[in-house]
């Protein structure tokens, strides 16, 4: 079953709130769509937001990855020889892991539908759902404390806090969102590599004496200073999410050996895909260190993709795939059902996703 073509197209999506982190503000999702198509008509759909200044991709350079290097690479290839077509993908060109991650999933999505089975399943079919966290965006903490009850209200049980701008300033935000949403809802902590090693162990240490209950602290510094986080991870007996830090399975293998976080997040675009995502999740079953399943600022295609990936393992324990319930609106028909908190699988086979609204070229 060879393939034929691959085609990319853009889909504008405003997000129901602005997206602030302390690196970012955003407020529309403005991702590159690729189509797989074989020789017999079937279709395979990926997604890649161009996010700078986390993976260093932008618009172009991923529609250039694609068209100038990937796709040349690629078709005429058998998509049921997956592992093949996926390995000179990569050596096709260097880097560029967003735009490898879009036709990845493209290419998971064509070889699930071609063999009829959801990609779930066919990866290890470990849940068949699981529940996800809902990021709250930094700011004042009156509108913080209000999103968090608006969330909990909707019937989220676990928050995912940005901080990250303030160092020690940060720990009201954390006790004033506790103190509203009470003891049963689950905190976890984002910096965004917003803090320096000093302010991460005195905010945390800080938080673990009020009792605030924090369940991690997600990249507390930047992504390079390995050294920093494996004092922090040391210092504090809340449990170290590495997440900018890891790339790839040569990453995650780094920070397992020097002990620089408890827990790894995996994104796709960041791993450049399923393919690689799933060496990640080999290597942290051999060491027994847990795995996230998290998202950039993505929509329901993308995210679909990372979603059967969390359902399909189970060293995965933690999802946070809340792109969906970021965005105003859902442009796409099939994939995993979305229900609040609660991202449920399906029998659609591939990724699911059955209707993508833009042109292609």
């Amino acid at each position: 079953m060879k393939i034929t073509g691959i085609a990319t197209g853009e889909v504008r999506i405003p997000l129901a709130r602005p997206f602030k982190t302390a690196l970012r503000t955003v407020e529309r999702v403005e991702d590159i769509v690729v189509r797989v198509t074989a020789e017999n008509g079937m279709v395979g759909y990926g997604e890649a937001p161009p996010t700078a200044v986390i993976t260093g991709d932008t618009k172009g350079s991923v529609l250039a990855a694609i068209h100038q290097h990937i796709a040349p690479a690629v078709t005429g290839m058998d998509i049921l020889a997956l592992d093949e077509v996926l390995e000179r993908m990569d050596r096709s060109i260097k880097g560029n892991t967003s735009a490898k991650a879009a036709v990845d999933m493209a290419l998971y999505d064509l070889w699930g539908k071609v063999l009829g089975q959801p990609l779930w399943r066919l990866l290890g079919g470990y849940r068949p759902s699981f529940e996800t966290d809902l990021t709250i965006s930094v700011g004042p903490i009156p509108r913080m404390v209000e999103d968090s009850l608006a969330a909990v209200g909707d019937g989220y049980r676990i928050l995912k806090v940005k901080v990250g701008k303030e160092g020690l300033a940060d720990l009201p935000r954390i006790a004033a969102i506790r103190e509203a949403v009470g003891p049963d809802i689950s905190i976890r902590v984002d910096a965004n590599q917003g803090w320096t090693v000093k302010d991460a162990i005195r905010v945390i240490t800080a938080m673990e004496d009020k009792g605030l209950s924090v369940e991690l602290v997600e990249q507390p510094v930047p992504a390079h200073d390995l050294e920093g986080m494996a004092k922090i991870t040391q210092a504090v007996y809340t449990p170290i999410l590495a997440d900018e830090s890891v790339f790839s399975p040569l990453d995650a293998l780094e920070i397992i050996r020097r002990g620089a976080a408890d827990l790894i997040n995996i994104k796709l675009m960041k791993t450049g895909g399923i393919h690689e995502a799933l060496k990640i999740c080999g290597i942290a079953s051999l060491y027994g260190v847990e795995c996230m399943m998290g998202c950039m600022l993505e929509s329901k295609l993308a995210v679909s993709a990372a979603a059967h990936l969390c359902a399909a393992k189970g060293i995965v324990t933690r999802a946070d795939l809340d792109g969906p319930s970021l965005c105003s609106v859902d442009p796409y028909e099939g994939g995993p059902d979305y229900d609040g908190a609660t991202v449920r699988m399906n029998e659609l086979p591939g990724i699911g996703i059955t209707g993508v609204p833009c042109d292609f070229s």
